[in-house]
This record gives C-alpha cells, sequence and structure tokens, in this order.
C-alpha cells in the first residue's frame, strides 16, 4: 500500500471519529511525536557520550561498574521510552480504546529493571533493595 494510499485511508477513518475521540487521537500523536524526539536525542546523546569516550579521552572502560551502570541505565531509559511510545500507538490505531495494563507494568518492570542496574550496592540499605525486589515480584507475576 502506498503512502498516499495510507493517508488517504487515515483521513477517512478520522473523519468518523468522535469530536472527542479525535481530540485524543491528535493528543496521542503529539505525545508519540514529543517521545520520539526525546528518543532521538537520547540515542544521539548515548552514542557521543560512548564515541568521545572511546575515541578521544579513552576513558571509557566498560569493566568498570559504574561506567557500565551509567551506560545501561541510559540504554534501559531509552527502552523504557520506545515501550511507552509504543503503548500510545496502540491507542493511536484503535486496536484498543485505552492504554492496556500490561504495557503498563511492562514499562514498571522496566523501570525497576532500570532502577536495579543503576543502584550502587555498597550505599544502598538492605530494605531498599528489599522493596525493589518486592515491587519486582509483584509487578512480575502480572505479565503472565
Amino acid at each position: 500500500m502506498s503512502i498516499k494510499d495510507e493517508l488517504k485511508a487515515a483521513r477517512a477513518e478520522f473523519k468518523i471519529l468522535s469530536l472527542y475521540e479525535r481530540f485524543e487521537h491528535v493528543v496521542i500523536m503529539i505525545l508519540t511525536a514529543l517521545i520520539a524526539i526525546v528518543v532521538v536525542v537520547a540515542v544521539w546523546n548515548l552514542v557521543l557520550k560512548i564515541l568521545f569516550g572511546l575515541i578521544v579521552t579513552g576513558g571509557f572502560d566498560p569493566s568498570d561498574y559504574s561506567v557500565f551502570q551509567a551506560v545501561f541505565g541510559m540504554i534501559f531509559t531509552v527502552i523504557i521510552a520506545l515501550e511507552f511510545k509504543k503503548s500510545l500507538l496502540v491507542v493511536a490505531e484503535r486496536k484498543e480504546r485505552v492504554v492496556q495494563i500490561q504495557a503498563v507494568v511492562v514499562i514498571a518492570l522496566l523501570a525497576i529493571c532500570r532502577k536495579l542496574i543503576i543502584l550502587d550496592l555498597a550505599e544502598t540499605d538492605a530494605w531498599h533493595i528489599l522493596s525493589l525486589a518486592a515491587a519486582m515480584i509483584s509487578r512480575g507475576n502480572r505479565v503472565l
């Protein structure tokens, strides 16, 4: 299907929506565009930091735990943003009426995983780690 045909079909679908559904669709598309911009900037920033660290300064040591935490923290941030954008696009395509709870739980699990990766275990108390583990276990059984 050509882009022209897809735009024609999208316009036809948009015309049959109610006023509120049109408003909702426009808001979702704006949010999707903003998230896409954030993802592009975050990936660009990540590429620059890694390449600048590797090539220019030579100070990028992936075996250093703090570097590992920083890089994977940034990567998980991008993954979380992509998953959030994907859940909005499902709503925009009218496959589902609302954001599905499963998508929200997956995003929450990704955020907890990111937190666990960037967590400095030497400075974190046991109760904080226990609470993150409990949150992960309580959310994890909802995905399946």
